[in-house]
C-alpha cells in the first residue's frame, strides 16, 4: 500500500479503532459500578418499572427478555471483555467477520444500557458513542481495506457535533455573543476539576478571547473536516487541541475523548504514518457483499441524516436528540445557556425524633459534585458519576421536575448499600437517620486571597430550603413512594 496516497485510511483505522474500544471500556466500567444503584432492580428509577411503560420499539435492546440485575451485570461485564479485546486490536487479526461481530456486540449491549438508562443515559455522548460505535462495525478488519465512505460520515458526525454546539451557543445564551460566557462556564459547569478553579481567574480578557476562539473551532474549523490533504489535517488539529483544553478545564465525561476519536477520521495514512511506525499489511478490496452492506449503509445514513440536518437549519434547534431508537445518526450540541450562578443540593440527616430549630444535621458527600467548601474539586474524566451530573440538574429547578431525588431520599433513610456505594460519605454509618431533609445553596469559587486565607475552594451560602424534612414515618412521602411503586 502507498503510504503517500491520501486515499488510504488503514492508521486511520487503527488509531480510531483503538480509541473508541477504550470509550467503550469506560462506559462498560461505570455502568458495572453504578447500575445497580441508578436502574437495576432497586435503583433509583428501576428497570422493571420503566419497561412497564413502554414498547419494545421505543426502546430496543436485550433487557426485555431479562431485567435482573446479574444479566444486566453479566451483559456489562461481556462489554467490558470485548472492549478490552478490541482495545488490543486482537479482534482484528482474524478477518472481518470476527471484527464485525465484536463491534457489532459492544454497539448493540451498549445501545440494549443506554435504551433502559432513562435520565442517566441521558447525555449527547451516549448517542454519539452508539453512532461512531455503529460505523465502527463496517471499517473491517486489519487485512482489509478501510471503506473511504465510513471515514466520510465519521466525518460527517464530527461536523454535526462541533457545529451543532456552535449555532446553539449562537442562537442560544446572550452571553454567547457578547463573549462573557467563560466569565461563568468553569465555574458553574456540572462537575469542575481541579484546574476550573485556575481557568475562572484568568484576565477577562483572555476568558473572552476565549470564548470568540470556540465560535471560530465551532463554526469555521468544521466545514475544513470535509477537505482532503493538509487544510483536513489542520481543522482535525485544531480539534483535538482544542478538546484537550477542555479535558484540562472540567470533568464532560467522555465527551471529549469521543471527540477526539472521531477527529481521527480528519487524518489519511499520508499525515499518520509521519508520527505512526507500524508495519501496515497487505490489504484487499472489499468483497461483492460488503460492497453491498456499505451501499446499503451509505443509503441508510443519508436517509437518517435528513432530520439533523434539518434541525441544524431550525432557529428552534434542538439538542443532543435522537430521531429513532437505534441513535444511528443524531443531533449535538452543548452549553446553549451557561449557567450565571451554582446552585447545589445539600442532603442533611438527623438521629433526632423530632426537628426543631435545635436539630443538629449531618451531610451527605458526593464523590464530585461540590458539597464540603475545603475539598479541591476532582479529576475523573473520563469517567462518568452520572448521580453527582443528575444532582447538578436537579439543582436547577424545583424536585417535581426530578422525582427520583425523593427515592434517593428513600434509599438514604435505609442506607441502602448500592446508594451509598454512589456516594463518598455516609454521615450514619452504623444505623440510617430518621430524617432527612435537602437545602440548596449557592456556590462560588473563593478568590485568591479567601483561597490563601482559608483553604477553601468554594464559598456557600444558604438560599431556602429543596425538601422539607422527610421521614419513612411520614404518610404522606411513604404515599408517594408507594405510587411510584418504590415503596
Amino acid at each position: 500500500m502507498d503510504k503517500a496516497n491520501f486515499t488510504s485510511y488503514w492508521l486511520t483505522r487503527f488509531c480510531f479503532q483503538k480509541a473508541l474500544a477504550f470509550v467503550y471500556l469506560v462506559a462498560f466500567v461505570a455502568t458495572v459500578q453504578q447500575f445497580r444503584g441508578l436502574i437495576g432492580e432497586h435503583g433509583l428509577s428501576p428497570t422493571h418499572l420503566f419497561l412497564k411503560h413502554i414498547s419494545f420499539w421505543d426502546s430496543p435492546g436485550l433487557f426485555w427478555f431479562n431485567a435482573s440485575d446479574a444479566f444486566i451485570a453479566s451483559i456489562a461485564w461481556l462489554g467490558i471483555g470485548l472492549s478490552v479485546l478490541a482495545l488490543s486490536g486482537y479482534s482484528e487479526r482474524f478477518g472481518i467477520y470476527v471484527s464485525a461481530g465484536v463491534w457489532t456486540l459492544l454497539w448493540f449491549f451498549y445501545l440494549s444500557v443506554v435504551n433502559i438508562g432513562q435520565i442517566f443515559y441521558s447525555f449527547g455522548w451516549e448517542t454519539m458513542t452508539l453512532e461512531s460505535g455503529f460505523l465502527a462495525i463496517f471499517l473491517g478488519s486489519d487485512d482489509t481495506k478501510p471503506p473511504a465512505n465510513v471515514i466520510w460520515f465519521l466525518r460527517w458526525v464530527l461536523f454535526r457535533l462541533m457545529f451543532g454546539a456552535g449555532l446553539i451557543k449562537m442562537r442560544g445564551d446572550a452571553c454567547w455573543r457578547d463573549l462573557t460566557c467563560m466569565f461563568y462556564h468553569y465555574e458553574t459547569q456540572p462537575i469542575p476539576n481541579p484546574l476550573s478553579w485556575y481557568f475562572h481567574h484568568l484576565p477577562h480578557w483572555f476568558l473572552k478571547f476565549q470564548t470568540l476562539y470556540t465560535h471560530f473551532i465551532e463554526l469555521i474549523v468544521p466545514w475544513f473536516y470535509f477537505v482532503m490533504g493538509p487544510l483536513g489535517w489542520t481543522a482535525g488539529i485544531l480539534t483535538i487541541v482544542f478538546q484537550g483544553c477542555l479535558i484540562l478545564s472540567g470533568n464532560l465525561s467522555w465527551l471529549n475523548y469521543l471527540t477526539i476519536a472521531i477527529a481521527i477520521s480528519c487524518f489519511d495514512d499520508a499525515f499518520l504514518s509521519k508520527f505512526i511506525r507500524i508495519p501496515v499489511p497487505e490489504t484487499h478490496e472489499p468483497k461483492k457483499i460488503r460492497k453491498v452492506l456499505l451501499a446499503i449503509l451509505t443509503a441508510l445514513i443519508v436517509y437518517l441524516s435528513i432530520n439533523p440536518a434539518l434541525n441544524l437549519l431550525s432557529p428552534r434547534q434542538m439538542m443532543n436528540t435522537s430521531f429513532e431508537p437505534l441513535h444511528l445518526v443524531n443531533t449535538y450540541g452543548a452549553f446553549g445557556a451557561v449557567t450565571k450562578n451554582r446552585t447545589e443540593i445539600v442532603l442533611e440527616g438527623t438521629n433526632d425524633w423530632q426537628t426543631t430549630d435545635k436539630t443538629t444535621w449531618r451531610e451527605y458527600e458526593f464523590k464530585a459534585k461540590p458539597g464540603d467548601v475545603h475539598r479541591h474539586p476532582p479529576l475523573i474524566a473520563p469517567y462518568h458519576l452520572r448521580l453527582d451530573w443528575l444532582m447538578w440538574f436537579a439543582a436547577m429547578s424545583d424536585w417535581s421536575y426530578h422525582p427520583w431525588i425523593l427515592n434517593l431520599v428513600n434509599k438514604f433513610l435505609q442506607n441502602d448499600p448500592e446508594i451509598l456505594k454512589l456516594i463518598e460519605k455516609n454521615p450514619f454509618p452504623d444505623h440510617p437517620p430518621h430524617y432527612i431533609r435537602a437545602m440548596l445553596y449557592s456556590y462560588r469559587f473563593t478568590d485568591a486571597e479567601e483561597k490563601k486565607k482559608t483553604g477553601d475552594w468554594w464559598v456557600r451560602t444558604p438560599l431556602r430550603p429543596y425538601l422539607p424534612p422527610l421521614s419513612l414515618d411520614n404518610e404522606s412521602f411513604a404515599k408517594i413512594l408507594r405510587e411510584a411503586e418504590w415503596g
